[in-house]
This record gives C-alpha cells, sequence and structure tokens, in this order.
C-alpha cells in the first residue's frame, strides 16, 4: 500500500457509492463514519466489526497518529490507548466530532480525561481523500487505513516488517502514509473538549454535593455506553443528573452550581429547571421549598419513586427510560390510566 493507496476513493468514487448505498436496500445508507451527527445518533453500535478492528489493531501500539477518525471509532480509539503505553497519541478528528463531545456526558468525559492525563491530544481537521474511508492509523511499524465500501468497511494494514495481521510488509508505503499523516495532523486545527474530565467532575461532585452523589455519578457512567444519555436523547443527560440528585436530597441551587458553567460547566444552570419539572411531572421527584434566609425560598430536590429510591445507581436509567415511556397529558404529566395501570398487579393487568 503506498501513501496515496492510504486515502480514500476519488469524488467520482465517492459519488457512485453514495448512490449505490441510497438505491441499494441492502447497503445503509450511512455507514456513521461522517463526522457531523451527534453521538447519540451514531452509539451505541452493537456488534461492530470495524470499531473491534480498530482496537484490536491498535492495541499495544506507541506514537500513533490518526486522521479522519470519526465519532463511530473514537471508543475504539479510546479502548485501544487504554491498553498501550508510551508518549500521547496524536488524534486528528472530523469536523464536527468534537464539538459533539459537548453534548455526550459518557464519551465527552472519557475523551476530556484521556485528554487531561496527556494519553491523547486532540485535533480537527478533515478526512484523508474525499471518497470513502479517509480514516488512517499510523504508527513507525505499522499503517491500517479504513477502505471498502459503504456498509462493508475494512481495516487494511501494511507493516514494515513480517505482521501476521497485516496483508502487506513494504517499509517504504508504512513511512510515507505516517509521514501523510503527520503532515495531516500538524495541519488541523487545535481543538478542546467542551466536558470535563472523569476525575475532575467527580472530585467537584464530592466538594460541592457529597460522597454519596459522586459514588452514584462514578458507577453511573462505568455502566453506560457511549452515546447514552446525552443531550439529545429522550431522556438526556441533564434529566439523569437532576434525578441523581434527588435520590440524596441535593437542593436543586447547589446541583446547579456544580453542573453549571461556573461548575464543572456540563450545561448553562438555568436549562436544568425543564428537567426538574419533566421529572416532578412523572412523580419521579418532588421540590421542596426549603426557607433559606431572606429572598426567595430553595428547592430541595427528593426521590418519591420508590424504583428510583432503591435502584441501584447503574439501574436507575432503566427506572427512567421506563417512566418517560409512559405517555402523558397536555400539561407533561403521565395520564391518570397508564399511571394506574403500571401500579396494578401483573396479573390483573389487560392483555392485548
Amino acid at each position: 500500500m503506498t501513501a496515496d493507496d492510504a486515502g480514500a476513493e476519488t469524488d467520482a468514487g465517492a459519488a457512485s457509492d453514495d448512490a449505490a448505498a441510497a438505491t441499494d436496500g441492502s447497503v445503509a445508507a450511512s455507514d456513521d463514519l461522517g463526522g457531523t451527527s451527534e453521538v447519540a445518533d451514531v452509539l451505541p453500535r452493537p456488534a461492530d466489526t470495524l470499531a473491534e478492528a480498530v482496537e484490536a489493531a491498535l492495541a499495544g501500539r506507541s506514537a500513533v497518529v490518526a486522521v479522519g477518525v470519526p465519532i463511530r471509532l473514537l471508543p475504539a480509539v479510546l479502548a485501544a490507548r487504554e491498553r498501550s503505553s508510551g508518549p500521547p497519541w496524536r488524534i486528528a478528528c472530523r469536523p464536527g466530532v468534537v464539538d459533539a463531545l459537548s453534548r455526550a456526558l459518557v464519551l465527552g468525559t472519557a475523551v476530556a480525561e484521556a485528554v487531561e492525563n496527556d494519553e491523547i491530544r486532540v485535533r480537527t481537521g478533515e478526512p484523508l481523500g474525499h471518497g470513502t474511508g479517509g480514516t488512517l492509523f499510523a504508527s513507525p511499524d505499522r499503517v491500517d487505513a479504513v477502505v471498502g465500501p459503504r456498509g462493508d468497511r475494512t481495516l487494511a494494514a501494511t507493516a514494515v516488517d513480517t505482521d501476521s495481521a497485516a496483508a502487506d510488509t513494504d517499509p517504504k508505503a508504512v513511512d510515507g502514509a505516517r509521514t501523510t499523516a503527520e503532515a495531516r495532523y500538524d495541519a488541523a486545527s487545535p481543538a478542546t473538549v467542551e466536558m470535563p474530565s472523569r476525575t475532575r467532575l467527580l472530585a467537584d461532585a464530592r466538594e460541592v454535593l457529597d460522597d454519596r452523589f459522586a459514588d452514584d455519578l462514578e458507577a453511573l457512567l462505568a455502566s453506560l455506553e457511549p452515546g447514552e444519555f446525552g443531550r439529545t436523547t429522550e431522556v438526556p443527560d441533564r434529566t439523569l443528573l437532576v434525578a441523581l440528585a434527588a435520590r440524596h436530597d441535593h437542593l436543586f441551587r447547589d446541583l446547579r452550581t456544580w453542573v453549571g458553567t461556573d461548575g464543572v460547566g456540563i450545561a448553562p444552570a438555568q436549562e436544568f429547571t425543564g428537567d426538574r419539572q419533566a421529572l416532578v411531572d412523572r412523580e419521579l421527584i418532588e421540590s421542596i421549598k426549603v426557607p433559606m434566609g431572606p429572598g426567595r425560598p430553595m428547592l430541595r430536590l427528593r426521590a418519591v419513586d420508590d424504583a428510583l429510591l432503591r435502584a441501584r445507581a447503574e439501574e436507575v436509567p432503566s427506572v427512567l427510560r421506563g417512566r418517560f415511556a409512559l405517555p402523558t397529558d397536555a400539561d407533561g404529566r403521565i395520564r391518570e390510566d397508564a399511571s394506574r395501570e403500571g401500579r396494578r398487579p401483573v396479573w390483573e393487568r389487560r392483555r392485548w
């Protein structure tokens, strides 16, 4: 494989590939290698053989330079980096990827953690080439490129020496492709992940709220897949955090102090009001007015739903999804018929 081979196909090839994807029902119209989607639109992606191949190929390698990395492959890169050592990996993500991380609690905090620990350095740049593929992973001894038609991407490897996992052995091609990757990374724009690292997120939670809340949050983040409970999911990350705070009777003000732009910066504090009301309307929590001296009373969050109170931290998402799936009336409250049906013993419920 030459340095040019490591790139993608021509514009004409891309156009014909897109046309085939749009007309052939057996091929997905998008394989989520673009850079403009929200994380929740792409992940989680079950049984992703390409991501599995990327993680296996990169694990244990050093001095990796990657260009054209899409949202879909970012978790695999992080997982491989955790199994590797050496200097920080240089990652040039596709346009839109780093911005999307600011609205993805699980993946965004994981990437921010890796950046803070100097395990990776993130930039934003165009993919390599203009057709299919466009993603390249290069290290001193091996290069892996995403190749193949849309809907059937694979990883093609070329090594300096004999490598059982590489189809080709071509030292000059590896050197040329790595030079290309480094040049593309250097030309990419520095990018900041607008999410706190996991370490900062939890440390500030312990300081502003308490250890119980932080322990719940730590267990929860460890159990969630990238893409779950993002800013654009049906039950967003803000709602999840309000529910966690209500399990420990925290003041709404303290939660917003911790999470707002003057705190860890997950989202503006004022945006959490709607999420609090949604939980109240669905009879999961209540807001109790607490006199706190002159001025408006504070609101204390309190969980009132037994399932929410008794659930382990990693079970809270299931409780929220179940309640938010119930039909609501025009005011956003659970319809009485749905609420009653949910509380009746299972043997008395109607079946149809």
